[in-house]
C-alpha cells in the first residue's frame, strides 16, 4: 500500500480538501510503527516513538492518542472527540526527520480535545509521552488556514522530508453547518 501525505484531514463534518483534489505524491521514506526516521546530522537521544499521550500545559489539553491511517488521501480523526490520532504513514514522535502528524476533533459545543487549540501561541511547550519516554517540544508556528489552502499547503505541512517536528491539525471556524478552516500548529522537539 502506498503512503503518501494526506490532503485532507477529516474533521466532524467537513474535510480540508472538499473538491477531492490529488494534491500529493507518495514519500517513499514514511513507514509505519518502523524504526524511526534518522537524520545525518547529529543525533539526539530522544526517545522516539509512537506517541501515547499529549499535553499542552498552557491550554489545560491532555489526550490519549491512538493510531489512525488515511482513508485514500483522507486522514480521520478517531472517533471519540477527546482523543487524538497519529498518522501511521509519518514519522514517530521524537524522529530525526519527517512530520509526526496529530490529528483531533474540535466541538462546537464543547468536549473535542483540541477545542482550544487555535489559542495556543509560539513559544508553548507541548509534551508528548511515546512508548520509549516523553518528548518536550515548543511551538513554532500557528496558522489558521481555509479548507482549499491547506491541501494546497499539504505537502508542505505534513512533509516527510523535513527535520523531526511535531504538527498538530484540529477543525476550526464553525458556521453551524460545518468548519470552514483548519488550525495547524508545528512544533519542534527543545533541545
Amino acid at each position: 500500500m502506498s503512503r503518501g501525505t494526506p490532503a485532507r484531514v477529516e474533521g466532524p463534518t467537513q474535510a480540508l480538501d472538499p473538491a477531492g483534489s490529488p494534491t500529493v505524491a507518495a514519500s517513499p521514506s514514511s513507514r509505519s510503527f518502523g524504526p524511526p526516521l534518522v537524520s545525518s546530522g547529529p543525533r539526539h537521544h530522544l526517545p522516539a516513538g509512537p506517541p501515547l499521550h499529549v499535553a499542552v500545559p498552557s491550554l489545560g489539553l491532555a489526550a490519549h492518542v491512538v493510531p489512525v491511517s488515511a482513508d485514500g488521501r483522507t486522514l480521520n480523526p478517531p472517533g471519540d472527540p477527546g482523543v487524538l490520532g497519529w498518522w501511521v504513514g509519518g514519522a514517530w514522535a521524537g524522529a530525526g526527520r519527517g512530520s509526526a502528524l496529530v490529528t483531533g476533533h474540535t466541538v462546537h459545543a464543547g468536549g473535542g480535545a483540541l477545542d482550544d487549540l487555535e489559542r495556543i501561541r509560539p513559544g508553548a511547550q507541548v509534551q508528548v509521552r511515546t512508548t520509549r519516554g516523553q518528548i518536550d517540544y515548543v511551538v513554532t508556528d500557528v496558522a489558521v488556514l481555509g479548507k482549499e489552502e491547506i491541501a494546497r499547503r499539504a505537502p508542505e505541512l505534513f512533509s516527510q522530508e523535513v527535520a523531526g517536528r511535531l504538527v498538530l491539525v484540529t477543525c476550526e471556524d464553525w458556521d453551524g453547518e460545518g468548519y470552514r478552516s483548519n488550525v495547524v500548529v508545528t512544533a519542534r522537539p527543545r533541545r
